[in-house]
């Protein structure tokens, strides 16, 4: 029987190896850490959550939303796995991350077709069925390997990690929860501030000294959408109360009032012990992170379980080497998944797992790879990401722009919400037609 190789145990890599194992193909999958670490990492478990526990809206009228609803039609067995471990986030969908690797590295071992051998990868038998799901923290070794392989030249960007903090060091006696617009549950915890509070926050934030990076570093691109918070400060005072600490639809009841600028809290863990501050990735110094969050009212006194990081993530050059199966255009053999791709956010990692395994079983079983309609999220995403036209190709995360058009009318056009429901239900329809 023909055996596939899954390089990577993460979310793409962990998705793809179940989604084979269950269609009786074997795999060896490969996962270096605890052997070798990455700097991101924090366990030797399987599918780890690094950057937040949070994959965003689950609501279908959001492009990630949508995405997850597509990934479950599909049948993603990561996507089971975010339902047991799930806390409450109001709209949005957030893991007990703990929890979720456990489950998910349960799932592996106790699979019969699934064989793990821990050791990092420095060469590919690139005779063999295989998917590359070594993620964005790819070690050195692999990278070489890979772009030997490719011809072609990596790319890279930054990407940052949000401090957690323990509940119990918040004070409630200036925060409150409550979830924006009263959406949901209560779910977060929001620190509100005044305009001079929020003025002496932004005065430390600008002042304070960042980690020195690495001179192979220097000079390299940060992901827009994960921006760390002193790059966003940058732009101008008001940035942030625009952005992550926008105060909108959080109005306090106690005061009926709507602060000037308000920090929220996601929870990060199952026992709601663990709080991440939402937007607040950062690569300060861990003094100057202690001196910035203890400036927030509610957080004078908080402990800090773990700072915030920044680390290098790598991608390749999708649009010159994969097709829009994941399959690479040299060598049939190779597939690509994760954030690898140039596909950004958990959701969209494991989608992009789900996808790379469900065509490399058909690969093996004589079968032609799925090519998905840009009419579907997960189609549109793939689609983009593979498109030759790309001039100067960055990563991406699902959004309604790279869906393909719809006829409308233009009073439905205008109206964002419905036009995303029609656009969604179109997606939906799609994705259940394909025989998989």
């Amino acid at each position: 029987m023909e055996k596939v190789t899954v390089i990577g145990a993460g979310l793409a890599g962990s998705e793809a190896a179940l989604q084979i194992a269950e269609k009786g193909i074997l795999v060896d999958l490969y996962e270096m850490r605890p052997k070798k670490e990455t700097g991101a990492h924090k366990t030797d478990k399987f599918a780890e959550f690094v950057c937040s526990n949070s994959l965003g809206s689950y609501d279908i009228s959001n492009a990630s939303g949508l995405l997850k609803h597509e990934m479950q039609i599909l049948g993603s067995k990561l996507m089971e796995a975010v339902f047991e471990a799930q806390v409450p986030a109001g709209g949005a969908l957030a893991v007990d991350r703990e929890l979720f690797s456990q489950i998910i590295t349960e799932k592996i071992n106790s699979n019969p077709n699934i064989n793990v051998i821990r050791e990092e990868v420095t060469d590919i038998d690139f005779t063999k069925p295989t998917i590359i799901a070594s993620g964005p923290l790819t070690s050195e070794l692999l990278s070489e390997k890979i772009k030997e392989f490719l011809g072609e030249e990596y790319l890279h960007f930054f990407d940052a990690i949000a401090p957690i903090v323990e509940k119990e060091s918040v004070d409630f006696n200036k925060a409150f929860y409550l979830n924006r617009y009263n959406k949901g549950g209560a779910d977060y915890i929001n620190c509100p501030m005044n305009k001079a509070e929020y003025e002496r926050f932004y005065e430390i934030l600008i002042n304070s000294p960042k980690i020195e990076l690495k001179t192979f570093e220097k000079g390299a691109k940060f992901f827009e959408s994960c921006l760390p918070i002193e790059v966003l400060a940058s732009r101008g005072i008001d940035t942030l109360r625009f952005g992550p600490l926008k105060p909108i639809g959080l109005i306090d009841e106690r005061t009926g009032a709507e602060n000037y600028a308000v920090v929220q809290l996601r929870q990060d863990n199952k026992a709601a012990s663990l709080y991440n501050l939402v937007g607040f990735q950062t690569n300060l110094k861990w003094s100057a992170q202690k001196e910035l969050l203890k400036s927030i009212p509610g957080l004078e006194n908080v402990n800090i379980v773990r700072y915030g990081v920044m680390h290098r993530n790598t991608f390749i050059n999708s649009p010159k080497v994969l097709n829009p199966s994941l399959q690479c255009r040299k060598n049939p053999n190779i597939f690509f998944a994760g954030q690898i791709t140039g596909t950004e956010g958990y959701t969209e990692s494991i989608a992009s797992g789900l996808l790379a395994g469900i065509n490399i079983s058909r690969y093996i079983n004589g079968e032609n790879p799925i090519e998905l309609s840009s009419e579907t999220m997960l189609g549109a995403l793939t689609n983009y990401i593979t498109f030759e036209g790309h001039k100067s190709f960055q990563p991406i995360n699902s959004n309604w722009g790279i869906l393909a058009e719809i006829q409308l009318d233009k009073q439905t056009r205008k109206n964002k919400k419905l036009k995303n429901e029609i656009l969604a239900k179109r997606a939906l329809d799609t994705i259940k037609s394909y025989k998989i």
